[in-house]
């Protein structure tokens, strides 16, 4: 019997995925100046659908752990499950590299190492098998690191990422981060080709999504398709088919990230009277619309400045 997840985007590494009356989230962050706007966040109203709410928090950084994320609690059946190295009285299950957690049936979660604080987390939701980075990537900056520098960091983010070379991945969340400069994918490009993930999904790109767009261009290959979320809100559905094949669409935008009802969407009726049927729009035809498919021409890997 096919499967059918529903893949949101919120801001920077924030993502859910959910499935029935399950949602995951991780990461979550509103952003600095409220990037993520009222009517794209996770509200009380969305997290009431779900019998379940699991947050994870990579780590304490703020960029993936906005407080909101606690008030959770108080209107829906929530659980966090957090780094080991968080500060003493945050609430959450804590997991170190190497743990294992069983958060429902069928569902568990197990820990890797970071490259800088905290974990890594890779979930098992009944065969299905998607990790979130967090923080781990090949961190440096080539105008300001010695050579030396560049050297211990490369090793140490080999070091981190040998345990997941062994592991099968389905789906993977991880960094492309500009203010890395024009090495800005050297950490993702290494994951592609030492994991190979059959979905990737860049992250940590702050507001400058056509970084995402770019990476989502030139970096995938016939083991890996790499897809760019390059907006606030967006959403992907995932179906996996009986044969284990993935169908991805991407929905109207800003249907809320309620649960699934009989395989569709909540107010799936009232949101298909305001959209044509040709708004879902397959993979291979958002390729096939990219008026970048077939060029090499580069996009400017210059920081955006905030007013712009």
């Amino acid at each position: 019997m096919s499967r059918v997840l529903r893949i949101t985007h919120y801001y920077h590494s924030g993502f859910s995925v959910s499935e029935g009356q399950i949602l995951l989230v991780f990461d979550y962050w509103r952003g600095e100046e409220g990037e993520l706007t009222p009517d794209l966040e996770l509200t009380p109203e969305i997290l009431r659908e779900f019998q379940q709410v699991f947050v994870f928090i990579s780590h304490e950084h703020i960029d993936h752990m906005d407080p909101v994320v606690f008030t959770w609690k108080d209107v829906a059946n929530v659980s966090y499950i957090v780094s080991s190295d968080m500060p003493v009285g945050t609430r959450g299950k804590r997991m170190a590299p190497g743990d294992t957690l069983t958060l429902a049936e069928g569902l568990t979660v197990t820990a890797f190492d970071s490259t800088d604080l905290g974990v890594s987390f890779l979930v098992d939701w009944n065969g299905f098998r998607f990790f979130h980075a967090g923080d781990l990537n090949f961190w440096h900056w080539r105008e300001e690191s010695s050579t030396q520098d560049m050297e211990e960091a490369e090793k140490e983010f080999r070091k981190a990422m040998e345990p997941l070379t062994k592991e099968r991945i389905d789906l993977a969340f991880f960094p492309v981060d500009p203010r890395q400069g024009s090495m800005y994918d050297a950490g993702a490009n290494y994951f592609i080709m030492a994991v190979k993930p059959t979905l990737f999904i860049p992250m940590h790109y702050f507001h400058r999504a056509d970084v995402a767009m770019e990476f989502a261009r030139t970096a995938g290959n016939r083991l890996t398709e790499v897809v760019a979320m390059p907006g606030y809100g967006d959403v992907i559905r995932l179906e996996i088919t009986d044969d284990g094949y993935f169908d991805l669409s991407f929905p109207v935008r800003n249907v809320p990230a309620g649960m699934y009802d009989d395989g569709t969407y909540v107010n799936q009726e009232e949101t298909e009277e305001k959209a044509d049927e040709d708004q879902d729009q397959s993979l291979e035809e958002t390729y096939e619309n990219d008026p970048f498919a077939d060029t090499d021409l580069p996009l400017s890997m210059l920081m955006k400045e905030k007013h712009d």
